[in-house]
């Protein structure tokens, strides 16, 4: 499974150390930046261009990192096909993805430490979509939204 990941200053540490995991638990990982923690700069050049590769399908999953996860979360579901949210405890890391197809995962570097966050990421990435009628039904109705041209 191929992971995106992305943060801007407020996300770099946890950022690395999930990296870091990740490649030892033999997952490929494609890091969106930051590349370096610069003070300052800004969620959504990182953000974004992860939750286009993940709707793209050039990567599996995302994870999206900022300081609170809030400003990241918003950014990426600004992204057609990119299904993203919030999480802070493991239910709704796998239920995100069992019931909603989420496919970017977004923490908050200053308010998650990293065992929770590693916790978190492991159920994220082990979950599947049930594909349940409903499930899609709901899905197809959030894609509608996505095809409507602003006027």
């Amino acid at each position: 499974m191929r992971i995106g990941i992305a943060a801007d200053h407020g996300g770099f540490e946890l950022k690395t150390q999930l990296t870091a995991a990740l490649k030892a638990a033999g997952y490929e990982v494609a890091d969106f930046g930051a590349p370096e923690l610069v003070p300052g700069d800004d969620y959504p050049d990182f953000v974004v261009p992860l939750a286009r590769a993940v709707a793209k399908g050039e990567v599996t999953r995302g994870l999206a990192i900022c300081g609170s996860g809030v400003g990241a979360c918003v950014a990426a579901n600004k992204v057609p096909g990119a299904r993203a949210a919030l999480i802070t405890e493991p239910f709704s890391a796998h239920q995100g993805v069992e019931d909603d197809d989420m496919n970017v995962m977004c923490l908050g570097g200053r308010v998650t430490g990293y065992e929770l966050a590693w916790e978190l990421v492991g159920k994220f990435l082990n979950a599947r979509f049930k594909g349940d009628e409903r499930f899609r039904r709901r899905l197809a109705k959030v894609a509608a939204l996505e095809r409507e041209k602003k006027s």
